[in-house]
């Protein structure tokens, strides 16, 4: 796979994400139905904190904001369904300034230490973006399940 359709996908799937919560209210962003008890704006935020802040501008860019930001996202301090959106934008935004810049044959420019991510280092840039678009994906798929059960709407129809 070229790293234009690597990235295009990655674009795909963000877009999934925002399309499967677009129009709902900010109770129906905070109302858990499932048994774990996670919300739509605690999702939203795992993906802007611990996916597009920790593993590309962090990890893979090395950037010093991101590195002194890090928290668990599914911990955020509560907010609206608005402002976990923008947050998650926002992290689009600056993780596609780290992409544009980076060599994906390079390795990570920040390995975390072990009482922040205890696992083996990725081996090099390609490897942290299909990371960030396995979770991206995963996650995309929840939302949608979540949305049917919200209020019946369904990103993908089968007749």
């Amino acid at each position: 796979m070229t790293d234009d359709l690597l990235f295009a996908q990655l674009a795909a799937e963000r877009e999934h994400v925002l399309r499967a919560v677009d129009g709902l209210a900010d109770e129906a962003m905070h109302r858990s139905v499932v048994p774990s008890g996670w919300t739509i704006t605690r999702l939203l935020n795992h993906l802007a904190f611990d996916d597009e802040m920790f593993w590309i501008s962090a990890v893979l860019g090395g950037d010093d904001r991101a590195i002194t930001a890090l928290h668990n996202g599914w911990d955020s301090d509560p907010m609206t369904g608005a402002e976990a959106l923008g947050i998650y934008r926002r992290e689009i935004a600056r993780s596609d300034e780290i992409l544009a810049g980076v060599d994906l044959d390079a390795p990570p420019l920040w390995t975390p230490p072990a009482n922040v991510f205890d696992a083996p280092p990725l081996r090099d840039g390609r490897e942290v973006v299909f990371r960030v678009l396995a979770e991206t994906s995963v996650h995309a798929g929840h939302l949608d399940i979540v949305r049917e059960l919200i209020d019946g709407h369904q990103n993908l129809v089968v007749g």
